[in-house]
């Protein structure tokens, strides 16, 4: 009896040291939605209306903040083809799945009618390459610790996801999804900015730095992510049937207030953004068990909200 208690009692013992303690079971890392309820007003910034433009298709509004820091030749032109209302009418040209949805003059693609060109007006037809940029030390930088295959370093500035070689000074803007680039030709001077796309899948980031990234939609890509994909080489759409007409693009500054967006993006060098980063760096919940302790600058949503009525804001 006397060595079954002794046995009993060890048993109990082992298991129960076998067992987490409450104290070490790992606590769950806050979601996006719970760290942004917890935002101050001033960790929010409105973009500047004169770099938002405002693209109406049948399905709805897509709303585009453009990068005037990064390609500032392209911002000017863009806005000067839109202000000569140069989209309208114009048309989805292009859906690669898990790659770009593309927009333009559907007369300037490679089977298109030539004769029936739409005029640029008085944008320039030709732009000299901004693929990069001299690293701006007065530019805000948030980088992120895990490092990146296709540069050195990257992170994220202004709201915009972007990679830097200390090496040579250089940085730009990455193809990650929802980003706004710069179709051309083989000539690096060809994209003038009268056809764009936006990045609809896997980040393409071969493409940094051999094009000219415009900005991002911060609003609407459920409309640009949902085209039926095209059937011809590229994703191009072989027929006029299938492509979708834009109603028109407008510079948000030349609307009344009453009719602008009011979109709020959260500051990326704010102290919520860097939880959020770490968050998701850490996610430990219910379902993700085993942290992966990185992740790609592709991989983190930039939040952006409606602006809140001033009772709400605290």
């Amino acid at each position: 009896m006397h060595v079954r208690h002794i046995s009993a009692a060890l048993a109990v013992a082992i298991s129960l040291l076998t067992l987490p303690a409450a104290a070490d079971t790992p606590k769950a890392t806050p979601t996006a939605k719970e760290l942004i309820a917890k935002s101050k007003p001033q960790e929010w910034r409105t973009p500047d209306p004169e770099n938002l433009l405002y693209m109406q298709l049948p399905q709805g509004r897509v709303v585009i903040e453009l990068a005037p820091d990064f390609t500032p030749l392209h911002a000017a032109n863009i806005r000067t083809l839109v202000r000569e209302h140069y989209f309208d009418g114009l048309a989805i040209i292009r859906v690669q799945d898990n790659f770009v949805t593309q927009w333009g003059d559907p007369n300037d693609d490679d089977n298109g009618d030539k004769s029936k060109i739409k005029s640029l007006g008085t944008a320039k037809s030709k732009l000299p390459p901004e693929y990069t940029r001299t690293v701006d030390s007065k530019l805000p930088w948030t980088p992120l610790p895990d490092g990146d295959v296709y540069a050195p370093q990257a992170g994220f500035t202004e709201g915009f996801p972007a990679a830097r070689d200390p090496a040579t000074g250089r940085e730009w803007l990455t193809h990650c999804y929802g980003m706004v680039g710069v179709a051309r030709d083989i000539a690096p001077d060809s994209g003038s900015g009268n056809s764009l796309y936006a990045v609809i899948g896997q980040a393409p980031r071969g493409l940094d730095r051999n094009l000219a990234i415009a900005g991002r939609v911060i609003e609407g890509m459920q409309y640009l992510s949902a085209f039926p994909r095209g059937t011809g080489p590229l994703g191009f759409y072989t027929q006029a049937a299938q492509r979708t007409p834009i109603v028109s693009v407008r510079v948000a500054a030349d609307l009344p207030p009453s009719e602008r967006e009011k979109l709020q993006v959260l500051r990326t060098d704010s102290a919520t953004f860097a939880a959020i980063v770490e968050a998701k760096r850490n996610r430990r919940d219910a379902f993700y068990t085993l942290p992966a302790g990185k992740i790609d600058v592709c991989n983190i949503d930039i939040p952006v909200r409606t602006e809140p009525a001033a009772s709400a804001q605290h």
